[in-house]
Order: structure tokens, then sequence, then C-alpha cells
């Protein structure tokens, strides 16, 4: 595909106007067509109610960049895919592990690309964590992920409803790093910290081991107010290492390593363009399975109403 990949856009929201948009638009690889959301839209392109209505319209798409709730997701990705388009899906690729198993059969009867994205595994740091790990006895791990969920997600009770994740909406971006960078590892122990009010937990607090019997301890937490805490702390033999601010900065035995700019989301267009051109797929459950492991193992412990 020599031409620029004719893409639509399907769900218009925060995340979308922050990082998709503007990479797409800024890309050479890519020509946004169109968009379909319920609410909102976009100037300079045909709007659409739905994937469908889009799908109908005739715009010679060649891909779709899928950005709605997880739980609407597997309708959308299976119509995309059955139109013969290459999709991306946004984190998390699916609400239960098994429909995205049936979209990568479908995607791959089809002969289309299907991407799940894990954009905090193209932050600067992340890479060079990897390298530097990579081969050396690793004692401990602790990973802290704590935000604000009234300032990064206002409004958005569907985060709350079943299959919205709850904190593993973020916890989830530590996953997707973790796994990244470390040996592979298995939940041990979850509390599940659930409000009164709602389904999906508020906080997160894990452990987990190799098959070395590394402790690895992660907590996530949408309680947090002033700064926020983004931070995985990998002690060695052979020293410290230190991801913070979500992989954007790195530091080994408390010396800071240089790292270009961050631009995680251009990382997966460009990697989206290249699976299409390639014919291939990417599709990795790692982080999606200790979610869910999470949830199927976990304690829960109701806690007060939340309120946005």
């Amino acid at each position: 595909m020599a031409n620029p990949i004719r893409i639509g856009l399907v769900g218009v929201g925060k995340i979308a106007r922050d990082q998709h948009l503007p990479v797409i638009g800024a890309s050479p690889d890519y020509s946004l067509v169109a968009v379909a959301s319920r609410q909102g839209g976009l100037d300079g392109v045909p709007n659409h109610r739905s994937l469908p209505e889009m799908l109908a319209a005739g715009h010679g798409l060649d891909a779709v960049a899928l950005c709605q709730p997880p739980q609407a997701r597997f309708a959308a990705a299976r119509a995309a895919i059955e139109a013969g388009l290459h999709v991306f899906l946004e984190k998390p690729p699916g609400a239960t592990l098994a429909e995205v198993g049936l979209l990568v059969e479908a995607a791959r009867a089809r002969g289309v690309s299907l991407f799940a994205s894990w954009h905090s595994r193209y932050a600067p740091g992340v890479e060079p964590a990897r390298r530097w790990l990579s081969g050396r006895r690793i004692r401990a791990v602790s990973i802290a992920w704590l935000e604000d969920v009234r300032h990064w997600h206002p409004g958005q009770d569907w985060i709350w409803d079943a299959g919205g994740m709850g904190v593993f909406d973020p916890g989830i971006n530590a996953l997707s790093i973790a796994t990244h960078i470390l040996p592979p590892f298995f939940l041990t122990e979850a509390t599940l910290s659930v409000p009164e009010n709602r389904q999906a937990p508020i906080a997160a607090d894990l452990r987990f081991a190799d098959s070395a019997g590394t402790p690895i301890h992660a907590v996530f937490d949408w309680r947090q107010t002033g700064p926020q805490t983004w931070d995985i702390r990998v002690e060695t033999e052979d020293g410290t290492l230190v991801l913070s601010r979500g992989g954007a900065a790195l530091a080994i035995d408390g010396h800071d390593q240089t790292l270009p700019p961050e631009a995680e989301y251009r990382g997966l267009y460009d990697r989206f363009a290249a699976l299409v051109r390639s014919g291939a797929s990417d599709v990795d459950l790692t982080p999606l399975i200790h979610a869910a492991d999470a949830f199927l193992r976990g304690t829960r412990r109701t806690v007060a109403a939340f309120t946005d």
C-alpha cells in the first residue's frame, strides 16, 4: 500500500481528541476520511452516528481506529473485519479475553491486520529499561499507579460499569509495561476496593511472582490528589532501575538517563502502518490476562460510594 492509509475513527472522546487525531493528522502514513461518534463530531470530514453508517457511506476506507468504550468494541471490530478493514484497537482491546480471541481468528480468516495497542509500551524509557534489565537477576519489583479519576475521566460512568475495568483502565498501562520489561509472572493474591455504588474497583492491591519467586507488588488507586504517580521500581543484583512518569523518565541507581521526547501514539500509529503494509497482526493479551486474573482471584472490599 503505497498511498496513505484511508482511516476512519470511531469514538470521538477525550483520548481520540488528545492523542489519535493529532497523530493521524500529522502522519504521512494516514488520511482521515471519516469519523463516527454518538456524541460530538469533527470539522472537515464526514461525521456519522455509528460505524455501520460510516461503512455504508462508501468512503473507500482501508482501516478503522476504535476508541469507544471496551464494552462496545467487539461488535464494531467484527463488523470492520468482515468489511475487509484493518483494525486498530485502543486499550484495553476488549471487555473479555474470549472476544478478542474471536477477533484474532476473524482477522486471520479475512486476511486483515488487527492491532491491540498498548500505548505505555511506547513511552521513551520503556525499551531502554527492557534492554538494561535483560539478563540481570531481579530481586523485587514495586509498582505505584496513583491518579485522580476526576481529572482523567470526568463524567465517564461507563468506566464504572461491568466491563469498564475501573482503576484497571489506567492500571493496565502499568501491566503493559511490566509484562514488556520483566520475565513472565503470575498473580498470587489481590484485593479490589469497590465503591458501594459501583461495579468496578477504585483501587487494587496486587501481588505477583515469577517462576523464580521474585516478589512483584502493584498498587493502583484512583483517589490520588495533587501530583500523580506512575512509577515502576526494579531492584536487581546490579542496581535499581526506576521508570517514572509512566515511562517518560528513567533512572538507574539515581542517575537520570537521556531519553528521546514522548511520542507514544506516534509509535503506535507507526506500528499499525507497518502491520497494515505487511499484512501482519499484533495482539498481545498478557496485560489483559493479568487484569482478568485480578477480577477472578481478587478479594472484593466494599468502600465508600464514589460520585463524580
